[in-house]
């Protein structure tokens, strides 16, 4: 198959019977040769890759892997390397069928399509010979790596793509003035949990016990499922982990969006952590923008936990144990693909709903803070947009994590006015000193929370844009990040360039997604600016929409042009005010 990851308003769309949408991607081609050695893992593939094209070197890309180094990877590796080509910005990533998906279909009960996949692998599941022989021909861009020769790699603090190898990481914590003391390491969530992983993990935990060593640092394993959970703990693996210092934690996503109690540092406090996770952007494994989270591969992680360093590495490096010795660790060893005796077969079970002719009334309680019934959004005026306020300038990297930050906010998930107070609280603001504040218009107060000076613009029945640099809205595909905007007033956001899934988001909550047409016009708009939508009844696919920036600071004004990818779809979708109202009036 092909599995593009979409917002959870796609989702919901698709489930109540609309259809999904996406732009027709270009083709990469990552052309693979050798087979992993010593601590290289699949980890380390999509790391080098996130290296060689940073994260919006993916956006509107299908990323496919092919060669015989493909071939020399385990399934669950396969699913490493694909679940992280979404720091890419990449649609989606694909790997040939072969050998480890057959036997990964079989151990997990899916014995009959492995024989039908199987059967009919060399004429649909496995690369053409022609594009194996002559990719530059079938691929927009082509990457080789020999992976005989890849070194493990971690990468950071703040971004994916920030690489260091791990012979050279000392040497760039040292110039770079990173924390070295780790603080944290953190393994698994859903990246790096599945039984192969942890198998390695688990030798690693071995070798230390053999050597005498404890962990030097919290550590933390989430497993990836209920499965997991269950087959790990048959195997001993839980035991073997938690004598030797680690904690085991529930199957959820946990330290990864900022859920588990850190009091360890204070908030503001320099501190570096290191996780087999597959986003590190800041604050967000912790809400602490001053944490530097690295990533590296589970056995990596595993290791450098019984350092508690960011300058160790444990593939030339000794430690002293608990009888002073000096010990090292060997390369891990004995990795199973899959569980020997198969996945544990306890399961969670889930219980449909009953069947009733009536209609199901919702209610939920009027002083609620963890749910809240949604109400359509209000149909476009048919008006163009005059002087809306700027309420930021985000500057540099602005995910989805900047703009509606996960961790203790995830409890209000269910209730957008609760969880719109968290909006654009991580955005770094070029008009401000401090994350997540801005500058009042209608006060003229500095350093104001955005979500705050948004609400007051919005009960005044003041709409407001947003001006963002390039690859906007990356990383989690987070519909809040959308939704609380338009819910407290946001009219358009303009950017340089967007990440695929949040500006399909914008779309569909009844947001404009506008580009600059010459990217240098984002260093015009200043601090006072009001900004003017123009000749939008007249919005039409590859139309150029017209923007005039008032300048309050000097009264001058000037008229720059902005881009749309909006199809007639997408704009009936604004009109009327979202995708949902058009599908709930049609």
């Amino acid at each position: 198959m092909i599995a593009i990851g979409v917002g959870g308003a796609d989702a919901s769309e698709v489930m109540a019977g609309s259809y999904f949408e996406v732009a027709n991607p270009k083709l990469i081609g990552v052309h693979l040769k050798g087979s992993l050695q010593g601590w290289a893992a699949p980890k380390d593939i999509i790391l080098k890759v996130c290296e060689l094209l940073t994260t919006k070197g993916g956006t509107n890309c299908i990323i496919e892997y092919f060669g015989p180094g493909a071939a020399s990877i385990s399934a669950t590796g396969k699913a490493t390397i694909t679940n992280m080509g979404a720091e890419l910005g990449a649609t989606t990533s694909l790997f040939p069928y072969d050998h480890h998906s057959e036997k990964y279909l079989k151990v997990t009960n899916r014995s009959k399509l492995a024989e039908l996949a199987t059967h009919v692998q060399a004429d649909l599941l496995k690369t053409d010979p022609e594009v194996e022989k002559n990719p530059q021909s079938y691929f927009s861009k082509v990457i080789e790596i020999d992976l005989s020769k890849l070194e493990p790699y971690v990468v950071g603090p703040h971004s994916p793509d920030v690489a260091h190898p791990i012979s050279q990481l000392a040497q760039d914590a040292k110039k770079n003035k990173y924390p070295e003391k780790l603080h944290a390491c953190l393994i698994g969530s859903c990246t790096n949990s599945s039984y192969e992983d942890l198998s390695r993990v688990v030798d690693v935990a071995k070798q230390a016990k053999k050597l005498g060593l404890k962990v030097k640092t919290k550590l933390m394993v989430s497993p990836g499922s209920e499965m997991i959970y269950e087959t790990i703990k048959r195997d001993g693996f839980v035991e073997l982990l938690e004598s030797v210092g680690a904690i085991v934690l529930a199957n959820a996503c946990g330290p990864c969006i900022g859920q588990w109690k850190r009091d360890d540092v204070q908030k503001g406090e320099a501190n570096s952590i290191l996780t087999s996770f597959n986003r590190n952007f800041p604050r967000r494994n912790d809400g602490n923008p001053e944490t530097m989270a690295f990533i590296g591969s589970p056995e990596l992680v595993m290791a450098m936990s019984f350092s508690g360093s960011l300058l160790f590495n444990p593939l030339k490096d000794s430690l002293k144990n608990d009888k002073g010795q000096e010990v090292t660790f060997s390369v891990p060893a004995g990795a199973a693909e899959v569980p020997p005796q198969g996945f544990s077969q306890k399961a969670v079970n889930y219980f449909s709903p009953p069947h009733e002719e009536e209609p199901i009334e919702l209610v939920v309680h009027p002083k609620s803070e963890r749910l809240q019934l949604l109400q359509p959004f209000s149909r476009w005026d048919g008006k163009d947009f005059i002087e809306l306020p700027v309420l930021l300038k985000a500057k540099g990297k602005c995910t989805t994590d900047h703009i509606s930050p996960a961790g203790p906010w995830l409890r209000y998930r269910g209730h957008l006015d609760k969880i719109s107070d968290n909006m654009f609280s991580g955005a770094i603001n070029a008009f401000s000193d401090q994350p997540g504040t801005g500058y009042n218009m209608n006060n003229t107060e500095k350093n104001q929370p955005l979500s705050g000076i948004a609400r007051e613009y919005h009960s005044h029945g003041m709409g407001w844009v947003v001006i963002g640099d390039e690859n906007y809205g990356e990383g989690s595909s987070r519909e809040h990040a959308a939704m609380s905007p338009r819910y407290l007033g946001c009219k358009a956001v303009i950017v340089r360039s967007f990440a695929r899934i949040h500006e399909t988001n914008l779309k569909k909550q009844g947001v404009l997604p506008l580009t600059f047409v010459n990217k240098d016009d984002y260093d015009k708009i200043r601090v006072r600016d009001f900004i003017s939508l123009l000749n939008l009844k007249t919005l039409a696919p590859g139309s150029i929409v017209k923007c005039e920036i008032f300048h309050s600071d000097d009264k001058t004004r000037e008229r720059i042009e902005l881009r749309h990818s909006l199809t007639p779809e997408h704009i009936e979708w604004f009109k009327a005010g979202s995708a949902m109202n058009t599908f709930a009036n049609g």
